[in-house]
């Protein structure tokens, strides 16, 4: 068990080192029977939507590709005697809002009494083509649309039952691990002369210096086989969010459609295919240089930029197949906790409130500025409460670590920037390790550099939590890890 203890100072010194007491019980991870089950559910609406994940309102009309909810029910038993549990789902969103978590645990817990609902975790893909589930956000339509409670309800439900048929079909089962490669992602913040930096900033000018971060191209895969040797479900970790049609008006699961269709017409039609994003807040599949010549091949190649994507994945994830499934277990320990970890929020300056408030007087004339004066809105109400309260409490985040065998498995509710993400494989004992981003609502976790260059993803409007907090997650996520390895 894992607890994290935060002191509450004032906000004017939150800038300062935190105070975490940390008590880490190391786990002992015996061998057992290892029981899988799999479930996929459309989470594509059936009338036009808002789709979300831009800041001006878009309405989609058609469904490019459908929206998919897929779920993974493990658990470990000794006999009839059950060890440990867990039930991941991987939804086609751009974040997972509180309340859709909440309620599907409710809808599980009513229907699967004996599970521990605390041990089901959703994520995002983070495509920003899906459907908007948050009343307020945007200025939607009333007429012939589908309102986003109305979507959320839908949802809710519809993962409810994902979670319920993959419990419900666990049946004993073998799982196994491989890495590949796969040029995916680029770190999308551009740096210049003067020190600042920009998203998606121009990288043919004079003054451009580098790229800002890291970035991660290894292909982290799970695998599940029923005793026979059939593959029935795989877990894909990529440190890239799922955008390369971002900016279209349509529902798309972007490149992870692409990446099922390709695996089940070679593995089964029935193959469950979970899409885990790894640390990747500073990451996007779109070009960042060399544009034309990467642009000529793929022309050359007849393929779309989304199939590009896709059959970069699947040659890694044939190379961690290849060498996978000669490894095959059916006794893989498996130990998944549960802990609350408290981070230091990042704190509003005087500035910052003033700039913001400036901001939405300007962007409020046009109703279509919605989002984005909702977005600057949230930093001036965070910055009226500390004044009131003379202290910022902390960020309270649900972190799950799961052994699973060799590996290991951590989330966060954040579009964590790849660093940390790498930092956490590195230091973990876990032979590989997997990181999934946005099992929660979201908000950038910037590194101290990205914060110091500035721009969109490492501004006081992007970050609830800023460097101080994403170093003691990164530093508790490992504690947590490691003790699930104990060492002599």
């Amino acid at each position: 068990m894992l607890t994290a203890k935060l002191s509450r100072p004032a906000f004017s010194a939150l800038a300062g080192a935190a105070l975490l007491l940390v008590s880490v019980v190391v786990v002992e991870c015996p061998a057992a029977e290892l029981h899988v089950g799999g479930a996929t559910v459309s989470i594509t609406p059936d009338r036009p939507v808002a789709i979300a994940g831009q800041m001006r309102t878009r309405i989609a009309r058609n469904v490019e590709s459908p929206v998919t909810a897929t779920a993974l029910a493990l658990e470990s038993r000794d006999g009839d005697k059950a060890l440990d549990q867990a039930i991941m789902i991987s939804c086609d969103l751009v974040a997972i809002e509180s309340a859709t978590l909440a309620q599907v645990r409710r809808l599980v817990k009513e229907r699967l009494p004996d599970l521990d609902s605390q041990k089901l975790v959703l994520n995002a893909t983070h495509t920003h083509t899906a459907p908007v589930m948050t009343e307020g956000d945007y200025e939607i339509p009333k007429d012939g649309i589908m309102q986003p409670a109305e979507y959320a309800d839908f949802l809710a439900n519809q993962v409810a039952e994902a979670a319920v048929k993959a419990w419900q079909a666990r049946k004993p089962g073998r799982a196994g691990w491989g890495l590949g490669h796969a040029v995916v992602a680029q770190n999308r913040r551009s740096v210049y002369a003067d020190g600042h930096a920009q998203m998606y900033g121009a990288t043919n000018l004079a003054n451009f210096r580098g790229i800002e971060g890291s970035e991660d191209q290894g292909v982290e895969v799970l695998f599940f086989w029923n005793p026979e040797g059939k593959l029935l479900a795989t877990a894909i970790n990529v440190a890239c969010p799922s955008q390369e049609v971002e900016g279209l008006s349509a529902v798309n699961a972007d490149f992870w459609h692409e990446v099922r269709e390709t695996l089940r017409s070679k593995h089964g039609k029935d193959l469950f295919v979970l899409a885990w994003t790894g640390a990747a807040g500073d990451q996007s599949p779109h070009l960042m240089y060399r544009k034309g010549a990467e642009e000529r091949m793929r022309t050359l190649r007849g393929l779309t930029r989304l199939k590009e994507l896709a059959n970069r994945i699947v040659v890694a994830w044939d190379e961690a197949h290849e060498g996978a499934r000669k490894e095959q277990h059916a006794d893989a320990p498996l130990v998944h906790k549960v802990a609350t970890l408290q981070l230091p929020v990042r704190v509003v300056t005087d500035a910052e409130a003033a700039e913001a408030k400036a901001k939405i007087e300007s962007l409020s004339k046009d109703p279509l500025n919605r989002r984005s004066v909702v977005w600057h809105q949230e930093v001036v109400d965070r910055y009226e409460r500390q004044k009131k309260a003379g202290s910022v409490d902390p960020f309270a985040m649900e972190l799950h670590v799961i052994r699973l065998g060799d590996v290991a498995i951590a989330t966060n509710v954040f579009e964590l920037f790849t660093e940390y993400g790498i930092q956490i494989k590195a230091r973990s004992r876990a032979l590989q390790t997997f990181i999934i981003q946005l099992a929660g609502p979201g908000s950038y976790l910037p590194t101290e550099r990205a914060a110091r260059g500035g721009g969109y993803s490492a501004i006081v409007e992007s970050n609830l939590v800023g460097p101080e907090g994403g170093q003691v997650l990164a530093d508790q996520t490992v504690e947590l890890i490691n003790s699930l390895w104990p060492t002599n």
